[in-house]
C-alpha cells in the first residue's frame, strides 16, 4: 500500500535584529525580549542584554559611596587640588598687584570693621565686614601673601585633603572645608582685633585636622601620630601669637570637630538628610553670629 506525502508546512518567519533589521536572529534580550543579533548582544550574569538595557544599567545604577555617605569620588584628590589652584591663583594675582601694599589685598582680607590708617600722607580708608564686605569671610581663606604661608598652608591641604576626600565623598569634604573656614572666620569677627586683617586657608586645614580625629576616634585607628601633629601646630600657633590668627585656629578646629561629628556619627537611616541638617544648623547659627557682630562694629 502505498502512502500519501504529508505536507510539509514552512516555519514562521524568523524574527530579525531590532538594530539590523535585515539579520535573522533567535537570540533575545534578557530585558526587554527585543531580539539581537550576535554583534549587537552583550554578555550579562544571566543570558545577554541588548546595548541600550547596558546603557540604561549603567545609568541607573548606584554609584560606590563611602562609609559616610558621599558619593566615592573617581580620584583621590580632585576637590584638593582645585582648592590647592584658587590659593596659588589669588597669590599670584596678589603678588602682581602690589603684594602686601596691594589694593586687592585689602578686598580679600578678613577685617572685621572698616578702617581708617594712615599711608605718609594719604588717610587710606579700607572697607570690613561690619561696612558690607561680607564675601571677606570667605575669600580670607584662599588668600596668601608671603611665600613660606602658602607653601605650609597647601603642604598641609595636600597630605590632609585626599584622605579626608575619600572617606566622605567630594561634596561632604568640600561642605567641612568650607564651613569649618567660616567657623574660623566668625572667631576671628568676635576674638579679635576688629581693625586687623586676618587671611590664609590655617582655619579650614585646623577644621581637617579635627575632623580627621573624629574619624580616627570613630574607627577606633591610631591616634596618636594625629595628635602630634595637631599639637605641634598648636605650639607655632602659641609661639607666634603677634603675628599668627589663633582665634581663626580655634574657631576652624571647634567648627571641624562639630561637622566631623555630624558627617561620621550621622544614623544610617536617612543619613544624608541628618547630615545635610547638621550642616545647615552650622552654616545658619555661623552667619547670625556674624551678623550679630557686624551691628555691633557697623
Amino acid at each position: 500500500m502505498s502512502e500519501e506525502p504529508t505536507e510539509v508546512r514552512a516555519d514562521p518567519a524568523a524574527p530579525m535584529c531590532y538594530r539590523h533589521p535585515d539579520r535573522e536572529t533567535h537570540i533575545r534580550c534578557q530585558r526587554c525580549d527585543r531580539p539581537i543579533c550576535p554583534d549587537c548582544m552583550r554578555s550579562a550574569s544571566v543570558g545577554f542584554h541588548c546595548p541600550d538595557c547596558v546603557k540604561e544599567g549603567a545609568r541607573s545604577t548606584r554609584q560606590g559611596r563611602t562609609a559616610y555617605g558621599g558619593r566615592r569620588p573617581t580620584s583621590a584628590a580632585g576637590a584638593t587640588l582645585g582648592i590647592i589652584g584658587i590659593n596659588l591663583v589669588v597669590f599670584v594675582l596678589v603678588l602682581a598687584t602690589g603684594g602686601a601694599g596691594s589694593d586687592l589685598l585689602d578686598r580679600l582680607a578678613l577685617l572685621p570693621a572698616d578702617t581708617l590708617y594712615r599711608d605718609g600722607l594719604q588717610v587710606v580708608y579700607v572697607q570690613g565686614v561690619s561696612g558690607g564686605a561680607w564675601w571677606q569671610l570667605v575669600t580670607s581663606m584662599f588668600t596668601h601673601v608671603q611665600l613660606w604661608h602658602i607653601g605650609f598652608n597647601m603642604m598641609a591641604l595636600y597630605f590632609l585633603g585626599p584622605e579626608l576626600e575619600m572617606l566622605l565623598g567630594r561634596a561632604r569634604y568640600l561642605a567641612l572645608y568650607l564651613l569649618s573656614g567660616l567657623v574660623g572666620s566668625a572667631a576671628v569677627m568676635w576674638l579679635s582685633d576688629p581693625h586687623q586683617q586676618t587671611i590664609g586657608a590655617s582655619g579650614a586645614l585646623f577644621g581637617l585636622m579635627a575632623a580627621l580625629l573624629v574619624v580616627a576616634v570613630k574607627v577606633g585607628g591610631q591616634v596618636q601620630a594625629l595628635v602630634g601633629l595637631i599639637a605641634v601646630n598648636v605650639v607655632i600657633t602659641v609661639l607666634g601669637v603677634g603675628y599668627i590668627s589663633w582665634q581663626g585656629h580655634l574657631g576652624g578646629f571647634v567648627g571641624g570637630t562639630v561637622i566631623g561629628m555630624i558627617l561620621v556619627y550621622a544614623p544610617r537611616e536617612h543619613r544624608t538628610v541628618w547630615q545635610v541638617s547638621g550642616l545647615a544648623a552650622i552654616g545658619v547659627l555661623t552667619l547670625a553670629a556674624v551678623m550679630v557682630r557686624m551691628a555691633v562694629l557697623a
